[in-house]
């Protein structure tokens, strides 16, 4: 979908971004205000190859998606509607390039108990990029690896769940990858300092999705749920 036929798909007035990863803390686009916000019938994974961002077509790194199943808490921001097309023009360039996501208008909850529906951004199972079946440590070699046009994949990982830690969630699957990932790149692949390369499943070769790991929400302290309350 271009962005054209998006947009007149949009309800006049302002419009909500839900982010789930780099966006979170890095969205790009000028906005009113934000808020933890928590999706539900999605969750985070770390399923999308990057060979431009946070890798290589040589050494790819790895990056999110927001696939079926489950639960995700991420940040919302409001756009004000004179900013709408500026915010979705910035989000087309570095969101659809390849096309290996989808972008749709999802239901999302905020602290405040209001529910408004937000734009996400999808992975699409059927790119090349989207890698189905792949264990732990395969996927930890992947972001240690992993270095690119905005940096380094162990960095996108961390900060992602820096931004979660804030608003009190956990994800305890992604920090056990974040935390093999650090230990590969500190010791190096055979001694050598360098890392051993990855073999990713094509397409064709990759078996059906795992069942989804649900985001594991920890109580936000008082202060933290009275500044989301007043950002909503």
């Amino acid at each position: 979908m271009d962005l054209d036929q998006f947009m007149a798909q949009l309800p006049k007035g302002d419009l909500w971004v839900f982010g789930y990863g780099s966006l979170m803390w890095a969205p790009g686009f000028a906005y009113k205000n934000k808020a933890p916000a928590r999706v539900h019938g999605y969750h985070r994974a770390l399923c999308i190859l990057s060979t431009r961002y946070r890798g290589t077509r040589r050494k790819p790194g790895l990056v999110m998606g927001l696939c079926r199943g489950g639960s995700c808490w991420g940040m919302a921001f409001r756009v004000e509607a004179g900013r709408v097309r500026s915010a979705l023009m910035r989000l087309w360039r570095r969101e659809m390039p390849r096309r290996v996501y989808a972008p749709r208008l999802l239901q999302v909850d905020l602290p405040s108990g209001r529910r408004v529906r937000a734009l996400a951004f999808l992975a699409d199972p059927a790119h090349p990029a989207y890698v189905r079946e792949l264990d732990l440590h395969g996927r930890a070699r992947l972001v240690a690896q992993g270095i690119g046009q905005r940096g380094r994949c162990v960095d996108y990982i961390r900060n992602t769940l820096d931004e979660m830690h804030a608003v009190g969630v956990r994800d305890p699957h992604l920090e056990r990858i974040l935390h093999a990932a650090l230990a590969l790149r500190r010791r190096g692949a055979n001694g050598s300092g360098r890392l051993a390369g990855t073999e990713v499943p094509t397409p064709e070769r990759q078996p059906e999705a795992t069942a989804a790991r649900d985001v594991l929400p920890r109580r936000a302290s008082a202060s933290t749920r009275r500044r989301a309350g007043h950002a909503a």
